[in-house]
């Protein structure tokens, strides 16, 4: 837990000068002790604003989701294209929506499965919102069969009958599982089962981790909607709103 808060001081301290707060800011602070005719050195002005930050604890959720913010519209800026072109058939919702919702999701996770009912909720209302699923198994063997499963199943053109058999029966996620739901929603058995070792569906697996760990996804699900991550199951209504900011910064 200290080296929790002792990185988001570091952080605070870091933007501290440039926000702009209640009454008299850091940065005021700061600016003055340069103007008292001697020149504040750097020891001087990390006290002045390490000080003002102590007195002032509120500042640091602001500081660090700045910092977040900044640091993820760079991540998404540099990794555009590939965040948001889809593995052939893992989509849904309209294929040309004018707002894609990019979700990094692991079948073995309990709270993807509760923000696939929000997902799903979206689609069906919003006629011009494009769904881009990015298969995200960090936790288990399991979640990583069932991913590649499902990459096999959208090969075969049924991935949105998998991906929702996965989530909408109950059970956890385990290979028997698995390879019952593909029987169930009439997928190839065999086809399934031979991709479970498919290096191209493995590298497409990879490029994903590779993509979580780029934007600083710490966890299932992630969703990144314009220049937006929402880490966990954040509910319909965040969902919603974060498609209708991204929809407003476009000016449609």
């Amino acid at each position: 837990m200290a080296s929790f808060w002792s990185r988001r001081l570091s952080m605070a301290t870091a933007l501290a000068v440039g926000l702009a707060g209640a009454g008299v800011g850091a940065g005021t602070a700061v600016a003055a002790a340069g103007q008292s005719g001697q020149p504040a050195n750097r020891a001087e002005i990390e006290a002045i604003v390490r000080d003002y930050i102590l007195n002032h604890p509120e500042i640091i959720p602001e500081a660090v989701a700045r910092l977040e913010q900044a640091e993820a519209r760079k991540a998404l800026a540099a990794n555009r294209e590939a965040i948001e072109t889809p593995f052939p058939g893992a989509v849904a919702g309209n294929p040309k929506g004018d707002v894609k919702l990019v979700v990094f999701f692991d079948y073995a996770c309990p709270y993807c499965r509760q923000g696939h009912a929000d997902v799903q909720k979206l689609v069906s209302e919003d006629s011009r919102l494009t769904v881009i699923y990015r298969d995200f198994p960090v936790l288990s063997p399991a979640s990583s069969e069932a991913a590649m499963a499902s990459l096999s199943a959208a090969t075969q053109g049924g991935y949105a009958k998998f991906h929702n058999a996965m989530f909408e029966s109950p059970g956890r996620v385990s290979l028997a599982r698995t390879m019952g739901i593909v029987k169930g929603v009439g997928l190839s058995e065999d086809k399934v089962a031979g991709d479970l070792k498919n290096p191209a569906l493995r590298a497409e697996l990879d490029r994903n981790l590779a993509l979580g760990r780029a934007l600083g996804l710490t966890g299932t699900p992630s969703y990144i909607i314009g220049n937006r991550i929402l880490s966990g199951a954040v509910g319909y209504d965040q969902l919603k709103a974060a498609v209708a900011s991204a929809r407003a910064e476009k000016g449609r």
